[in-house]
């Protein structure tokens, strides 16, 4: 007999090998008709598996959050199967599920949008057949000789350890892949291909390039046109729209994934850099400064040379090899050791704005998101072993304070250590059980991810959630184990002897570029007033006014605001439509009888407009909300 346990607790024996079906039935035929896969003791599997030895079970269905990854899994191999029906030369290689999606790379013709609907309309037709997915199991060699003229799967077969390989074959079409899959085809009930790009054969620029072609797919279609309405929101919020359009910065074909930034970008680029400095001074950091370029032998001691070196960029100087800096780490490594250090020093919090370059190859580059030049804020903080938890403690709350003044969410990720990692296992359990008890005291759920720590220590990564509900991956903190030694850093004690100071590299932006284009995207270019590059635009409502519209704009930046004023000889209408699609927050018209009231006329960007405003009265309010970094313009309320 077999006993079978559920979720509840509740066993029910079977006298066979049931398969998940068998066992679902044995609740009820619609709980069987429903299920989309089981989870036999934490490892899912098909629901036309059998189970051979006494077990835990669970089934997922469509309303299991596991079950749409399965789904997208299944709906890549429908994908693939309409494409060669549609273009039988085409040749596959790999089709994995994404956050939202799935893609499959296919060495074919080049194809374009246009060709979707031709796509997605053979994919409703493999899904109407309710094609049955069977998995099968055979040695390698087989599975080799299936795949003769296939010369992406045999290198892929090739690469696996010998014994057997899975298929998955629905209808005419076979697959190499671990599954599991849906029981049939006609589950898949909502379904859009989204976008194609190039991608080389394993990331390889030597290797050919192939058709990659996303797509996503949901259980139902109201699901499917929710998603559908948040793609098109996040594509009006495309920071690099938006930069086009209100002149924040631009990238040439001369310096491939670097920005340039123009003058309304720097104006907020230093709005950024100045709060940062303001932040980081009340918390007891300094602010220190290391070269661009370093020789290649602090490469070689700070391990980079060895494991980073295909992402560095170098040349040689005076006969001597030097790399233009990925990272600002092994720099601050030898400003510690300028002098001696007695543990009355610590924690010494050194803070760098640095410029760093990193080779991406040119298919990931995607406007500030990825760039092959930016600015990481890191710091680096040295410490004695006691000081950890309240180190991390620290930066936490400096990641609340800043993230919160843009309005930002954020939840918090312990990784702990991997396989392959340095330091010995004392090290390891009083770096992880620092993270851990500072989290702890912080008081925020965290989740925790075993064994994804870096090789030098563990970390808390830090997701951001944006005004539409995307997260980002910006702040870290890590505890390193590896640099301390490799430079032989060290602090006298209380006891007169040296020891090794503990390290936390830490960035609250991550990358500037990155962090802007994700403010960018979060106010969908509506920045609060503090943040705007133009806080103001004074409008004469003819020529003859412009005069006076100057007087204005000279006592508004005398009193410490962005202003200009737009004299062209446009329709007022015309400029006040070219303000708002600016973004100008406080878009002020002056006339005669503004002159000769003294007051202002101000419209937001809400279309509200504020007549008599007194002109004291508007400064005093505008600069308040700008210096509370307020995120709302309420300079109008009582």
């Amino acid at each position: 007999m077999i006993n079978i346990t559920f979720p509840d607790g509740s066993v029910k024996q079977f006298e066979d090998q049931p398969d998940g079906f068998t066992i679902a039935r044995s609740i009820s035929e619609g709980l069987a008709r429903n299920c989309v896969a089981m989870e036999i003791d934490g490892t899912k599997y098909d629901m036309d598996a059998k189970v051979d030895g006494d077990v835990h079970i669970r089934f997922l269905t469509p309303k299991d959050p596991e079950a749409l990854d399965i789904l997208r899994h299944s709906a890549a191999h429908v994908m693939a199967q309409a494409i060669l029906r549609l273009y039988p030369e085409a040749k596959l290689t790999i089709g994995p599920v994404v956050e939202d999606g799935f893609y499959y790379d296919i060495d074919m013709q080049p194809i374009s949008e246009e060709e979707f609907p031709k796509i997605e309309a053979e994919m409703k037709k493999i899904v109407k057949e309710k094609l049955t997915i069977e998995r099968e199991e055979v040695p390698k060699q087989r599975a080799m000789e299936f795949y003769k003229g296939e010369p992406y799967k045999q290198e892929m077969i090739s690469d696996l350890e010998d014994g057997t390989i899975s298929f998955y074959s629905q209808g005419e079409f076979t697959d190499l892949c671990r599954g599991p899959h849906i029981p049939h085809t006609g589950f898949i009930k909502a379904f859009k291909l989204l976008k194609v790009s190039g991608a080389y054969w394993r990331a390889d620029p030597n290797r050919p390039q192939l058709q990659r072609i996303y797509g996503t797919a949901f259980f139902d279609k109201k699901d499917l046109n929710d998603y559908l309405t948040f793609l098109e929101e996040a594509r009006k919020r495309d920071h690099r729209k938006i930069g086009a359009e209100l002149d924040l910065f631009s990238f040439h074909d001369e310096a491939p994934g670097m920005p340039f930034f123009h003058a309304n970008g720097m104006i907020l680029w230093n709005v950024l850099l100045d709060y940062w400095r303001q932040e980081h001074e009340a918390a007891g950091y300094i602010e220190t400064k290391t070269p661009i370029i370093l020789n290649r032998s602090l490469w070689e001691q700070s391990g980079h040379w060895e494991n980073y070196r295909e992402n560095m960029y170098t040349t040689v100087i005076d006969d001597v090899e030097v790399a233009i800096k990925p990272m600002n780490c092994p720099g601050g490594m030898l400003l510690y050791k300028t002098r001696r250090h007695s543990y009355k020093d610590l924690p010494i919090r050194a803070a760098e704005i640095g410029l760093v370059h990193r080779h991406e190859l040119s298919g990931v580059l995607s406007g500030l998101f990825r760039v092959r030049a930016f600015h990481q804020d890191d710091a680096h903080i040295f410490m004695t072993p006691e000081q950890i938890e309240a180190e991390i403690l620290g930066v936490l709350k400096l990641v609340e304070r800043i993230y919160s003044t843009f309005g930002l969410g954020f939840h918090l990720e312990l990784s702990t250590r991997p396989e392959k990692s340095i330091g010995t296992d004392e090290q390891w359990e009083n770096a992880t059980n620092g993270l851990q008890a500072a989290l702890e005291h912080y008081g925020m759920e965290f989740k925790i991810n075993e064994g994804d720590g870096a090789f030098y220590g563990p970390k808390i990564d830090i997701h951001i959630k944006d005004a539409i509900g995307r997260t980002w991956q910006c702040g870290t903190i890590q505890l390193d184990m590896s640099l301390p030694e490799r430079f032989d850093l060290s602090y006298i004690g209380q006891d007169n002897d040296k020891h090794r100071p503990v390290m936390i590299h830490r960035v609250v932006y991550g990358s500037i570029e990155r962090f802007l284009g994700i403010l960018i995207e979060h106010f969908a270019g509506k920045f609060p007033l503090w943040m705007a590059p133009v806080q103001t635009v004074i409008l004469p409502i003819n020529d003859s006014l412009a005069p006076f519209a100057e007087t204005v704009n000279a006592v508004f930046i005398e009193a410490g605001l962005r202003s200009r004023v737009d004299k062209r000889t446009e329709s007022l209408n015309k400029k006040v439509r070219e303000a708002q699609l600016a973004q100008i927050p406080l878009i002020i018209t002056v006339g005669e009888k503004e002159k000769n009231a003294g007051t202002l006329s101000v419209r937001t960007l809400d279309g509200q407009v504020h007549y008599g405003v007194g002109r004291d009265l508007f400064i005093n309010a505008a600069l308040s909300n700008a210096r509370d970094r307020r995120l709302t313009l309420d300079i109008f309320e009582n």
